[in-house]
């Protein structure tokens, strides 16, 4: 098989924002009063901001409507963005090298503003063709949707597309679109054996995915 595009997960596998995000939500989680759990962190992995928002109304007791949730997680994750993204070792080579042959898309769980802020302060702005934000499509990781959405506003097949993911939620998304799959196992939440075995190959770090890498997997 010849790629159509590349679509990168974003959390995780081009910065290290897992911590972030558990950072912002346990912080609103405790001052508003609610119960935060140490299962909640891998619990919340992949969710939409719809999904993630209502989890930490109903589970976590937070009292507030579940929009309000979402702007005041993102308003937290916005100001530590600003402060200095967390980009992972290799993410700026990776996404340059991979822009220059094929179509890049980008399929995350994220907020739409906090995508247009990373693509902007990373400036990515003109690497990635398609940037999709799960909180678009019915459904977050590890459905397919948010996968299958960026593939159809690429204008390829997914079967022809490398996804890179970095959790079980985000491989089996990736996996369950019928794309080829590239894990870059998160060190903070790895992913489980039954999620990493659905990769057609695994690397430390993103900076190893390379042109030749996505081209041999794909043929493989």
């Amino acid at each position: 098989m010849t790629p159509a595009a590349v679509i990168f997960d974003l959390d995780g596998v081009l910065i290290d924002s897992e911590p972030l995000w558990n950072a912002a939500r346990e912080a609103l989680v405790r001052e508003s009063g609610g119960r935060w759990r140490d299962d909640a962190p891998r619990a919340m992995m992949g969710m939409s901001s719809p999904e993630w928002s209502a989890y930490l109304r109903d589970e976590l007791g937070v009292p507030m409507d579940t929009q309000a949730i979402s702007r005041d997680v993102v308003r937290r994750m916005e100001d530590a963005y600003r402060d200095g993204l967390p980009l992972l070792p290799g993410a700026s080579e990776a996404v340059r090298a991979l822009a220059a042959r094929w179509p890049l898309g980008l399929a995350s769980s994220a907020n739409r503003e906090v995508i247009d802020l990373v693509l902007e302060v990373a400036d990515f702005g003109d690497a990635f063709r398609v940037a999709v934000s799960s909180e678009e499509v019915p459904r977050g990781k590890p459905a397919p949707d948010v996968y299958l959405e960026t593939a159809r506003r690429l204008g390829v097949d997914p079967a022809r597309c490398a996804a890179i993911e970095d959790s079980s939620n985000g491989l089996r998304a990736a996996a369950a679109a019928e794309m080829t799959v590239i894990a870059v196992p998160n060190p903070h939440f790895p992913p489980d054996p039954d999620a990493l075995d659905l990769a057609a190959v695994t690397v430390s770090v993103v900076g190893e995915v390379t042109p030749e890498l996505v081209e041999r997997v794909a043929r493989d």
